[in-house]
C-alpha cells in the first residue's frame, strides 16, 4: 500500500492503531503473559469476535458496497473451519493412535495405523474408512490451501452461474440461502464424510503443542485473528477505494446504468463475491480452533442472517461499521446468553434473557432499519462531522 492510499484513507491507520492497542492490552491483561485480569475463556471469546469481524467486513463489501445481499457467506466460513478441522482431528488422532500402538511387540504397519485412525475418527458414525475428501487431511499445507480453494471455487462457480443469468435482488438472496441450506443438510448426513451432526470436535487441542497451556494458545490465536482482521481490512479498504470502488458502488446504486456505460458488471460482482468468500474461509479457519468444535448447525442459513444483522446494525457501506456492529452484538449476546445479564422479575413473569435475547436482537434490528439506517457507523460519522 503506497502513501497515496493511506493518505486518502486515514481511517485505515486509525483502525490498525486501535486494533494493535486492543491486542496489546488483552495480551498484557491475560493469564498467559500478564496480570491475569482477563480469563482464558474470555480471551478466546475476543479472538472469535475478531474472526467474526473479519467475515462481517467481507459481508459489508459484498452487500454494503456492491449491493449483493448474500445469505450464504457463513457457508464459506464453515468450509474454512471444516478444512482446518480435518487436519487438526487427523493429526491429534494420529498422535494418540501411534502412542497406543507403540507398546505392541510387533510394530504396526502404516496401513494398520491408518485404519486405526479412521476407526477412531469415524467410529461414532459407524464407519471405519477415510472418505475421499480426507485425502489431504494428513498435510497441513494442503488443508490450508483447501481453506482458500474450496470457498473460492464454490463462490466462483455459483457466482458465475447466478450473475451471468443476471439474477439480482431478493432472488439472489434466496439462491444464496438455498445454497447454504443444501450444504448444511448434506453435512448433517452421517455419510457426508464429516461425521454428520457430531461434527469435528477437540479442535482446541493443537497437535504438537500438548505441553503449551491453553492460556498461551488462546493468545497466539488472538494475535493471528488480529493480524488476519488487520490485513483483511486493509485489503478491502483498497478494493473499495479508487476507480474500482467507484464502479462497485455504482453497481449497487444503478446496475443498469453501469452496464450501459460499458463496464462488465458481472466480472466486478464475481470478483467481489469470490474474494469475500475466500476471506470468509480464512476467518472460519481461525475461528473454529478457538471454538473447539464445528458441526453443520454452525453454517445453517440463520447464521448468515445474523451476519447481515451485524452489518446492518453497524452501518452498511462503512468497513468500520461492520466491525462496530459485530463487536456490539456478539459481546452483548455473550453477556445475555451466558448468564451475565440478571433476570428481571416482573411479579407475574420473570424475564430470562437467555430466552429473550433473540427477541431483543430482532427488535434492535427493526429499530435500526426504521430510525437509524446508517447504524452505529452513522454515529461515528456524526461525531467526525461535529469535530470538523
Amino acid at each position: 500500500m503506497n502513501r497515496s492510499f493511506l493518505a486518502q484513507n486515514p481511517s485505515v491507520l486509525w483502525f490498525l492503531a486501535i486494533l494493535g492497542l486492543f491486542t496489546l492490552i488483552v495480551t498484557v491483561c491475560s493469564e498467559a503473559f500478564g496480570a491475569g485480569l482477563i480469563s482464558t475463556s474470555f480471551v478466546k471469546t475476543l479472538g472469535k469476535t475478531l474472526c467474526l469481524c473479519l467475515i462481517a467486513v467481507a459481508m459489508d463489501v459484498v452487500w454494503g458496497y456492491c449491493g449483493i445481499l448474500s445469505l450464504g457467506h457463513f457457508a464459506f466460513f464453515g468450509i474454512g473451519g471444516y478444512a482446518v478441522g480435518m487436519w487438526l482431528m487427523y493429526a491429534r488422532t494420529e498422535i494418540i493412535v501411534t502412542g497406543s500402538l507403540s507398546n505392541q511387540l510387533i510394530p504396526p504397519t502404516s496401513t494398520e495405523v491408518q485404519d486405526a485412525i479412521a476407526t477412531q475418527i469415524f467410529g461414532v458414525v459407524g464407519a471405519s474408512e477415510f472418505p475421499a475428501i480426507w485425502a489431504f487431511a494428513h498435510s497441513l499445507p494442503l488443508q490450508l490451501l483447501m481453506v482458500l480453494l474450496v470457498p473460492g471455487v464454490l463462490a466462483l462457480v455459483f457466482g458465475w452461474l447466478a450473475f451471468r443469468s443476471r439474477v439480482t435482488g431478493v432472488y439472489l438472496s434466496i439462491l444464496t440461502q438455498a445454497m447454504t441450506l443444501a450444504l448444511s443438510l448434506y453435512l448433517f448426513q452421517n455419510d457426508s464424510g464429516l461425521r454428520g451432526n457430531n461434527g469435528l470436535s477437540g479442535l482446541q487441542n493443537i497437535p504438537g503443542a500438548e505441553n503449551i497451556p491453553q492460556s498461551v494458545i488462546s493468545i497466539y490465536f488472538l494475535w493471528g485473528s488480529a493480524l488476519a482482521l488487520g490485513c483483511g481490512y486493509v485489503l478491502f479498504a483498497w478494493v473499495v477505494s479508487g476507480k474500482m470502488g467507484s464502479v462497485i458502488r455504482a453497481i449497487r446504486d444503478d446496475e443498469t446504468r453501469v452496464r450501459f456505460l460499458g463496464y462488465h458488471v458481472e466480472s466486478y460482482k464475481l470478483f467481489v463475491f469470490t474474494l469475500t468468500a475466500i476471506v470468509s474461509g480464512i476467518a472460519g479457519a481461525l475461528y473454529y480452533p478457538q471454538a473447539g468444535i464445528i458441526n453443520p448447525a454452525e453454517i445453517a442459513p440463520i447464521a448468515s442472517i445474523y451476519l447481515a444483522v451485524w452489518v446492518a446494525i453497524g452501518g452498511r457501506g462503512r468497513l468500520y461499521g461492520a466491525v462496530l456492529g459485530t463487536v456490539f452484538v456478539t459481546l452483548l449476546s455473550s453477556w445475555f446468553t451466558g448468564g451475565g445479564a440478571p433476570d428481571v422479575n416482573l411479579g407475574v413473569y420473570t424475564i430470562q434473557w437467555t430466552d429473550w435475547w433473540l427477541v431483543l436482537l430482532g427488535t434492535a434490528f427493526v429499530a435500526v432499519t426504521l430510525f437509524a439506517p446508517q447504524g452505529l457507523g452513522g454515529l461515528v460519522d456524526k461525531l467526525k462531522g461535529a469535530k470538523a
